[in-house]
């Protein structure tokens, strides 16, 4: 297979274009080094696309070293053919390269290879002739056999039968048109079993519905009820409509023969086909929802680990609990613990007065300005004591509830222990939470990123593959944003492009001794080669050295800068004292293309270069909006029907968002309610991080679930998205954007330079 013109036509890219990336790929370069480093080459093309590119190649190249092995294996029986070959050529996915296989695949014993042993095969053959001219018992009494177990006419023929059924059954066209059927016309259909745990599953009780229609979290949720023995699944069809299906092409009159055909398709089916393919569309649809729920959890995890930083800010992180009270840690600008302590504010203790002594002696003694709190256990009485204690200090104090979830997982791990070996666990789950308020990315890469708690059904995934697309997520997030060379702990460093644990190891090692000051000095560090270099450089930055050091210029783009300089009349001092306003303007006086000629690079680097030029060290998590800050508190009973709040979506999923509206719980708007058109799916519209405004439509204490609308005809001042284009302008914008994607792949070098031009360089 050319994999450069099939990936062309299924990207949507020019073929140079994805020859390149698989080269690039097979070079052993990163996703992210490539996205960043090499967009002449790839079109411009984004991690994600390149990382889906990067899956689809490794199943073309599985699915053709798959079909090697099966022609391997027919040919060494002596049974290959050439139309055989065209077969096994012509299969687009694994599953029909194994319906070609199907009949070669050493069987265990069956009825038709006992029949086939007794001799009948060449009746089987006779009977699907379907010959009308000969008397069928009459062929059969030659096959009678008592030796082999024939004695009669009537054992010959059921045997003929069985070899007939399981030759239908093998027969690789006919299960793919069937498989497709079952998909276009059957019913996933369920029954409520007898189980304390049913009363969960009371929806599926008795529950069927079109397969091609059924999203994806309701095939999970059917799914685990089945695997907890509260659900009887099973997939209901017409079996006389596949039947005739069977007979349209085996058929040939209505003989004798022709009759007995017709019974060994239909037992064929029954017997064979649709209990192999019924486990088989099953299996697709669990992986399809798996994907699609592996999909959600890489949605809800980037922009939760590029939520903003609380930069310059002294925090004191809160982990609630009961009996064994509340572990505060305090910790500076830079994350390093300055102070720890213990209070019991919530029950069975309730010392409040006392709790309160302690913290407002470790803010003042701090100047802290920001309290984090966990969402676990006791975290709405520990709020609620939070926000009395704020409002009767009348301190400048405010605090952020914050998802906690992983913090026990790192609190008991290797890596807690390493880092706060003197600490107990829930010190090490206070001093997170605070860092989750102070850097999310820098803290939540700690975690095994299934415990963070954004998505569904994390738990039923195929942990390989969740582990492979959530770590490509990490490690997408941590080289967009850049690595502190000389502060990044070992966790962040070994998500940098090129690096792994054993490198940032020894890199950690390096600067203990002496802090980096170029990045050139990265080659001294031990195992640190130059591909690795290669690929890491323009990831790390270095603070307080040399201004090209601090931004994401790559070095081996370092002489083009000077040349950039040089070209627009500037120096790398002028850079450094933000005296290079106007370089835009001068480099289109000259044009994009001559100056990136003069250069010796392409449109698309000149125009990251002077991004990050203009902006050295910059942040691009800077950019986005804050999260929200409170110091006073709701209950879920001040809460009333049409009230309208200001809230923060935590989760995404199938069937709508979860908000922080400053009560314990978070509520749901579902997908019904977040917009007054139609949308496909949440995520269309919505992400994790972005500030809403909401109206309560109605809250169940008892249930304690809250239900809420975004529709702006439920919101008089007509604003849904608090900080952002309302839902319809979003989704038009990103449908704009992908247009604008896929037309820009298609374009030439001289239009795509022209394109670049005229959104950068203006």
């Amino acid at each position: 297979m050319d994999y450069s013109v099939k990936l062309s036509k299924e990207f949507t890219l020019r073929q140079d274009y994805a020859k390149n990336i698989i080269n690039l790929i097979d070079d052993g370069n990163t996703i992210p080094f490539i996205a960043r480093y090499r967009k002449e080459q790839t079109g411009s093309c984004d991690d994600q696309v390149l990382r889906e590119f990067a899956d689809r190649l490794k199943y073309l190249r599985n699915l053709d070293k798959r079909k090697e092995e099966i022609a391997s294996s027919i040919t060494e029986q002596g049974k290959m053919t050439d139309e055989i070959m065209v077969a096994l050529a012509s299969c687009e996915t694994l599953t029909e390269a194994e319906d070609v296989y199907r009949p070669f695949k050493q069987k265990r014993k069956t009825r038709a290879s006992v029949a086939i042993e007794k001799g009948l095969l060449p009746l089987a053959e006779f009977i699907l002739e379907q010959d009308t001219s000969i008397d069928i018992n009459k062929k059969a009494q030659e096959f009678i056999n008592v030796d082999k177990g024939v004695d009669s006419i009537e054992s010959a023929i059921a045997g003929a039968s069985d070899v007939i059924a399981e030759k239908v059954s093998d027969d690789a066209e006919m299960r793919k048109v069937l498989r497709k059927k079952i998909f276009d016309q059957g019913l996933l259909t369920c029954k409520l079993l007898e189980n304390e745990n049913a009363k969960t599953y009371d929806m599926y009780a008795e529950y069927n519905e079109k397969i091609e229609k059924i999203p994806s979290h309701r095939i999970l949720a059917i799914n685990r009820g089945e695997k907890e023995e509260c659900l009887k699944v099973s997939v209901a069809i017409e079996t006389d409509a596949f039947v005739d299906v069977i007979l349209s092409s085996y058929l040939k009159n209505d003989g004798e023969c022709a009759k007995i055909v017709k019974n060994a398709c239909a037992d064929a089916f029954s017997r064979l086909i649709f209990p192999s393919l019924e486990r088989e569309v099953r299996s697709e649809l669990t992986e399809k929802a798996s994907e699609q729920a592996i999909k959600m959890f890489e949605v809800n995890l980037r922009p939760l680990l590029l939520q903003p930083p609380l930069k310059g800010k002294t925090i004191l992180g809160l982990d609630p609990a009961y009996r064994t009270g509340c572990k505060i840690a305090v910790i500076d600008s830079e994350g390093n613990v300055l102070d720890t302590a213990v209070v019991f504010p919530t029950p069975p203790q309730n010392r409040i007065e006392e709790a309160s002594k302690t913290l407002l002696a470790l803010i003042k003694k701090h100047n802290v300005s920001i309290i984090s709190i966990g969402n676990g256990t006791a975290s709405k009485e520990s709020e609620i004591f939070v926000a009395n204690m704020i409002k009767e200090s009348g301190l400048a104090l405010s605090y952020a509830v914050v998802n906690e979830a992983g913090a026990s997982v790192y609190s008991a791990s290797k890596l807690g222990a390493e880092e706060f070996p003197d600490f107990e666990p829930a010190q090490r789950s206070a001093v997170s939470i605070a860092r989750r308020l102070q850097d999310p990315l820098a803290e939540l890469i700690k975690i095994d990123v299934k415990s963070i708690g954004v998505g569904q059904y994390q738990h039923d995934m195929p942990e390989a593959r969740l582990e492979e697309v959530l770590g490509g997520v990490v490690e997408d997030c941590v080289n967009s944003v850049g690595v502190d060379l000389n502060t990044a702990s070992q966790s962040l460093l070994s998500y940098v492009a090129g690096l792994n644990k054993g490198i940032a190891k020894e890199i950690i090692k390096y600067r203990a001794e002496k802090p980096f000051s170029t990045r050139e000095e990265l080659l001294k560090v031990k195992k640190l080669g130059e591909k690795a270099f290669l690929q890491c450089a323009g990831f790390l930055r270095i603070v307080g050295g040399s201004v090209l050091d601090n931004t994401g210029v790559h070095p081996e783009s370092y002489s083009a800068v000077q040349k950039l300089l040089e070209f627009v009349g500037y120096t790398l001092d002028d850079v450094a004292n933000g005296k290079i306003g106007d370089i835009k303007q001068k480099i289109e006086q000259k044009s994009y293309e001559k100056t990136a000629e003069f250069c010796g690079v392409g449109v698309p680097t000149l125009i990251d270069i002077v991004a990050e030029l203009l902006k050295p060290g910059r942040d691009i998590r800077d950019s986005l909006p804050k999260p929200i800050l409170r110091s006073d508190l709701m209950d879920l009973n001040d809460l009333k029907e049409g009230m309208e709040i200001n809230g923060t979506v935590r989760n995404v999923i199938d069937f709508g968002v979860f908000v922080d509206i400053g009560v314990h719980q978070d509520g749901l708007v579902h997908i019904s309610q977040i917009s007054d058109g139609y949308i496909k799916h949440p995520s269309d519209v919505l992400k994790v991080g972005d500030l809403v405004k909401v109206k309560v439509l109605g809250v169940d204490p008892v249930k304690k679930k809250i239900s809420l609308t975004m529709k702006t005809s439920e919101l008089p001042n007509g604003i849904a998205v608090a900080n952002q284009k309302t839902d319809r302008e979003r989704k038009q914008g990103k449908l704009d954007a992908n247009k604008k994607r896929q037309e820009k792949k298609q374009l030439s070098n001289d239009e795509l330079k022209e394109i670049l031009l005229k959104k950068f360089g203006r």
